[in-house]
């Protein structure tokens, strides 16, 4: 006899029986908590097996179930079995605790499969006929339901994917086989109860599907594969659909997503494994035998590792507690948590406090700064989260475009539990989804183009993660072709991006390709070409406040390395001071600083100021002048010289002194001077004073008189609040 079972299955069978005292036929009332206990049922089930004969009951139990689901309701047929599978269950386990045989099973109960099939006949044909129909919603009366349901959708559909891309390479995981129908099975009972009509039976169709798989009465192939994640996709398209509505972004209209084709593929699978197949498999017995062959009795019968693996995902459930929070009220504490950093720092560096001849008020401001850095350091954390679910998308992203280009890649990431802000993974979608198309279409060779070139047939794209000096780097890396410089280079020449003869580094050459509808692809394809991508890419990064940096062999691949901050609330800032006035600048983007000797300025016509920076002139361009300040000095060899980088170009900014490093939180300028191009925002300094965040991106591109009338409002701002 397998292990006994624990406490919590009479537990949570007497949560049932209390739940459908409250039950009546024709109504709803306590259909969803059943359901969800049913499910903690099987899933403690398939964690710690009990007998056989207790896992068919559940099994009956679990059909009486969704029939009510599918039928809108309980019937008095279903509560009627219910109230005897509860009443067989509360004299069995105390027998299974003393090793004593078990009651036979209730006759409603093994008689539940005739049943089920003569009220199944008019629900299927009303099924079919529903399938036709669009989405209805009722935003009025189910609106939270509808946020609950799309948030648990989304976790659903994102395990589905994963679930059917892991199952794709080891179709014999039963573990992974189950927890993807448990997604689906969930799904419809949720869609279900709230009348989806057109995603529960999708969704029905879809586990009838992998029910057949899980009795081994369906072999996954590839046909199947790809008709899982197309169902998957289709359901993604609903639930995009209802959160559009319920956004307030579209009006409220009927949904209409095309389901009846891919239906019709399913049931002819379903049909084509299922015909000629015997259906006295309704009875109890018939239902033991296919519990025996059933991946939750392989793992009673054998210590394999997915039993283990429940078990440790079990404890870990129970280990770890989660509260779901609005997202506009947690970032609402993280500026509340900045304010009160300021207002510490104001009051640690105020004259009149620093003054006063104290030991103990030291002690205490001390502590007081202590906890403060510790409070803003979990209350940053809160917005962190693992990168892994993106990099988790781009698995089924390499594998249809993989299939779409004729090739065989493999996708291995490293580093996906690093965290980052919540806004910067949001915003870090389309440039990775951009550089892995590049890197599979342009980098990744045909099979017989890798073979001749003595490599393995499958290329491979790495995505790795980790943390360096304060940031994050992201690297994107194949061992591809490699980029062709000569190639870029000739087609720079050609786009007039760069004059004849004119010589240029590696690094410079390679930076053309995130020039707007810059490409080297011989033909436009469905997956790139326009060469409008990696345009796409570089404004995402520098809007990021990040940068990228490429490495190439050829013929050995491309490593393409994104750096960007931990966060975008907060800054790591260099602070200058010109004049009167302090500025902040990214730390990220500072390369050197230096106080120049007079010989490396010159003047060079139609450029302007220029600072030899180890051979390499870089334009000067004197801060002073564009915010019109007063500097301390006009002469460039008394005051201190930076060195700045964005997207490859190098430019040399003039400042009276450095005054030291510094994380600032990021404050808004406000629409007043949204129109200064020069500013990415403020900072309140320790002694009070504003300092203004300067974008390093457009001030190396700002010039002249437009650099001039964009910094004209910042002038008058920096005055202001000083």
């Amino acid at each position: 006899m397998s292990a006994k079972p624990t406490p919590t299955l009479a537990q949570l069978t007497e949560k049932i029986t209390l739940e459908l005292v409250f039950a009546e036929p024709g109504k709803d009332d306590g259909l969803l908590p059943v359901n969800s206990l049913l499910g903690e049922l099987e899933e403690h089930c398939a964690a710690t097996p009990p007998p056989t004969e207790v896992l068919a009951a559940l099994a009956l139990a679990r059909k009486a179930v969704d029939n009510a689901l599918e039928s809108g309701g309980f019937t008095p047929l279903i509560l009627e079995q219910l109230a005897a599978w509860t009443a067989w269950m509360q004299q069995a386990l105390p027998a299974v605790e003393r090793a004593q045989a078990l009651p036979p099973l209730p006759d409603c109960l093994t008689a539940s499969g005739t049943a089920a099939a003569a009220t199944a006949a008019p629900a299927a044909t009303h099924a079919e006929a529903a399938c036709e129909e669009v989405l209805h919603l009722d935003l009025a009366r189910d609106a939270e339901m509808l946020r609950e349901f799309l948030n648990e959708s989304e976790e659903h559909l994102h395990n589905i994917e994963q679930g059917v891309l892991t199952l794709e390479q080891n179709p014999k995981d039963a573990d992974t086989l189950h927890s993807i129908f448990r997604a689906f099975h969930t799904f419809k009972g949720g869609s279900g109860f709230l009348n989806l009509v057109p995603i529960h039976c999708l969704a029905h169709e879809l586990e009838s599907l992998l029910d057949l798989a899980r009795q081994g009465r369906l072999e996954i192939n590839g046909d199947v594969i790809n008709l899982i994640l197309a169902g998957a996709d289709t359901l993604k398209r609903f639930v995009s659909e209802i959160q559009l509505q319920l956004g307030g972004r579209k009006p409220t209209e009927p949904i209409r997503v095309p389901i009846h084709g891919l239906i019709e593929r399913v049931r002819e699978i379903v049909t084509g494994r299922a015909k000629g197949e015997t259906e006295s498999g309704r009875d109890g017995e018939a239902a033991i035998q296919r519990l025996t062959d059933s991946p939750i009795s392989r793992l009673t019968d054998s210590p394999s590792q997915p039993a283990e693996g429940a078990s440790r995902r079990s404890a870990a459930r129970a280990a770890s507690g989660f509260v779901k929070v609005d997202t506009v009220k947690l970032d609402g504490l993280v500026d509340l948590v900045g304010e009160l950093v300021i207002a510490q720092s104001l009051v640690t560096q105020d004259t009149d406090v620093r003054s006063l001849p104290s030991p103990q008020l030291s002690r205490h401001l001390a502590q007081l700064g202590r906890i403060t850095a510790e409070l803003q350091k979990t209350a940053t954390s809160l917005r962190m989260v693992p990168i892994k679910s993106t990099f988790e998308k781009m698995t089924r992203l390499v594998r249809d475009l993989a299939l779409k280009a004729g090739k065989q890649v493999e996708l291995q990431f490293t580093g996906e539990e690093t965290e980052l802000d919540r806004n910067l993974i949001e915003e870090l979608d389309d440039p990775l989804v951009h550089m892995i198309r590049n890197a599979v279409d342009h980098g990744i060779e045909k099979p017989e183009a890798r073979v001749a070139k003595g490599k393995s047939p499958r290329g491979v794209v790495q995505l790795r993660a980790f943390h360096q000096g304060g940031n994050i780097l992201i690297e994107i890396k194949d061992d591809g072709a490699g980029l062709n410089k000569e190639r870029i280079l000739a087609k720079a020449r050609q786009q007039g991006l760069v004059a004849e003869g004119e010589t240029l580094s590696e690094s410079e050459i390679f930076r053309f390709i995130f020039a707007p509808g810059f490409s080297t692809a011989e033909k436009i394809t469905e997956i790139s070409g326009r060469g409008v991508g990696m345009d796409v890419v570089r404004r995402n990064i520098a809007n990021l406040r990040g940068k990228i940096e490429i490495a190439s062999v050829p013929d050995q691949g491309s490593t393409f390395t994104i750096y960007l901050p931990l966060t975008l609330a907060i800054i790591d800032g260099l602070l200058v001071g010109v004049g009167d006035q302090r500025f902040i600048l990214p730390t990220l983007s500072v390369r050197e600083s230096f106080r120049p000797a007079r010989e490396m300025i010159s003047t060079v016509h139609q450029r302007g100021e220029m600072v030899n920076v180890r051979g390499r002139l870089c334009p000067l361009l004197r801060l002073h002048r564009h915010f019109d300040i007063r500097p301390l000095s006009e002469d460039p060899t008394q005051a201190i010289v930076i060195v700045l980088e964005s997207n490859h170009e190098l430019r040399c900014l003039m400042v009276d002194q450095l005054l030291g490093k510094q994380e600032v939180v990021i404050k808004s300028l406000g629409e007043t001077f949204k129109g200064s191009r020069a500013l990415a925002g403020a900072a309140i300094l320790g002694d009070g004073r504003v300092g203004l965040i300067l974008d390093v991106n457009n001030l190396i591109l700002l010039g002249g008189e437009a650099y001039n009338r964009a910094a004209a409002p910042a002038a008058h701002a920096a005055g202001a609040v000083n």
